[in-house]
């Protein structure tokens, strides 16, 4: 399954509910505002390397990381574009928290 998550884990609950139903094989692909999840070293990105952990595949959109002139993002996440998001949904369900 494809989670996307377009709000800011610093003014949403949407990553950490998220987390919550997330498997092993799952993907989450942060976008938007969801991008700032992917920031490394900050007080959410326990939240991220968690997933990571278990399993589940992050990407953040590559555009999404650029027009927010966000830095280096936490190792093992992958950063896509509109392409790559694409294939993404292409080849998963998808469950978009809000």
């Amino acid at each position: 399954m494809l989670h996307t998550v377009n709000k800011s884990p610093f003014q949403n609950m949407a990553l950490e509910n998220c987390l919550r139903f997330t498997q092993s094989g799952d993907v989450i692909l942060l976008m938007e505002d969801g991008v700032y999840g992917a920031v490394s070293g900050t007080a959410k990105s326990p939240l991220v390397e968690s997933a990571l952990a278990k399993k589940i595949k992050v990407y953040a959109l590559g555009a999404d990381l650029k027009a927010r002139a966000l830095g280096e993002t936490i190792q093992g996440v992958e950063v896509t574009d509109y392409s790559g998001f694409v294939d993404l949904v292409e080849a998963n369900r998808i469950h978009s928290w809000l």
